[in-house]
């Protein structure tokens, strides 16, 4: 059975039960000597799992590509040690706009542990609808996608300056341009420092935040963000390539099934039979 650390989803979630299967007897004046298995659950106080939030790709039109987006996630501990999580996974995206994403699991980089993939995400601006196909169930769920491939996107960015309501200060850098797999970027560098008790800290603290961001494709090719609370996260594009990708990867994955739980039933699937 694989075991996995983290997940690559973009949430923050806590997990108050762990549920354990055992095999539990009941006397035998109440079951007349037949053994049962019923669900026993385990409570523990306490604790978090974190989820990691990825780069953002839009549904940009006339802008296709293939590529890896490879992740590492730095957390330190407060004994002064840490670990490293690692994936890399596959990203596309067609003329027009539809968008092909692999979900892994984040693993430890000692290599001890191989990274799976979880999930397929298809996106389809023109029929408005994500699949997330999970490798478990090999089932395909289809949920409703906003974002148009006409739409103008751009780098999400703050200026320097105070926070609203006395809550800190953030200052803005221009990093200038520089070329990543060939295509031209803009850099920024954004630091910013919370007074003490804006998140109930009991003293300030700084984050920053360093993103290369390439105009032609919409998304940033190479993004790095620290935070005290969650590590170093480091995203980088590699084996980048400009071009139409393989249209198969934009049908759905042989083999898997929709199960549509909307009120109403989007068209077919791109690829569907």
């Amino acid at each position: 059975m694989r075991k996995a650390i983290f997940f690559l989803l973009p949430c923050v979630a806590s997990l108050p039960l762990t549920p354990r299967l055992q095999a539990q007897t009941q006397s035998a004046a109440a079951t007349q000597n037949q053994a049962q298995t019923q669900p026993v659950y385990d409570m523990q106080d306490g604790g978090t799992r974190v989820m990691l939030h990825s780069i953002v790709v839009p549904s940009k039109a006339n802008a296709p590509f293939t590529t890896s987006l490879q992740t590492e996630w730095v957390r330190t501990f407060d004994d002064g040690g840490g670990v490293t999580l690692v994936n890399e996974r596959r990203i596309a995206r067609d003329t027009k706009g539809r968008i092909y994403q692999e979900r892994w699991y984040l693993v430890p980089k000692d290599g001890k542990e191989k990274s799976f993939m979880t999930a397929i995400e298809i996106s389809d601006p023109e029929e408005h609808t994500l699949y997330t196909c999970r490798t478990e169930t090999h089932v395909c769920d289809p949920t409703h996608y906003a974002l148009t491939a006409s739409a103008t996107y751009q780098a999400a960015a703050s200026a320097t300056g105070p926070l609203p309501n006395d809550e800190g200060y953030a200052i803005h850098e221009d990093l200038g341009q520089q070329l990543i797999s060939g295509v031209e970027t803009v850099g920024t560098r954004e630091s910013t420092t919370y007074n003490q008790g804006v998140f109930g800290n009991d003293r300030q603290y700084t984050t920053s935040r360093e993103f290369w961001y390439a105009p032609q494709l919409g998304f940033n090719l190479l993004s790095k963000r620290s935070d005290p609370r969650f590590g170093t996260q480091t995203f980088t594009i590699v084996n980048l390539s400009l071009g139409e990708p393989d249209a198969q990867l934009f049908a759905l994955p042989e083999g898997f099934r929709v199960v549509d739980h909307r009120t109403t039933a989007p068209s077919a699937a791109p690829g569907a039979n």
